[in-house]
């Protein structure tokens, strides 16, 4: 039995929409856990403006990551 846990890496970038804020999150990687509880990432990309983005690890979601949030 394989238990190695993997995660998603996605980048949550806030923009105005209007007169709302919206976050719009973007799968940038995947992440794999080591035996000594480490992680290993593997950006697909890199988001070009990192100061206005929030990278995070997160459990894999069957919905659209690309999609935004209220």
């Amino acid at each position: 039995m394989n238990d190695k846990k993997m995660m998603q890496i996605v980048g949550a970038v806030q923009r105005t929409v209007g007169d709302e804020k919206k976050t719009w999150w973007t799968k940038i990687g995947v992440a794999f856990q080591n035996r000594d509880n480490s992680w290993n990432l593997r950006f697909d990309y890199v988001p070009a403006r990192l100061s206005d983005t929030t990278i995070q690890l997160r459990d894999f979601d069957p919905k659209d990551a690309s999609q935004p949030t209220e």
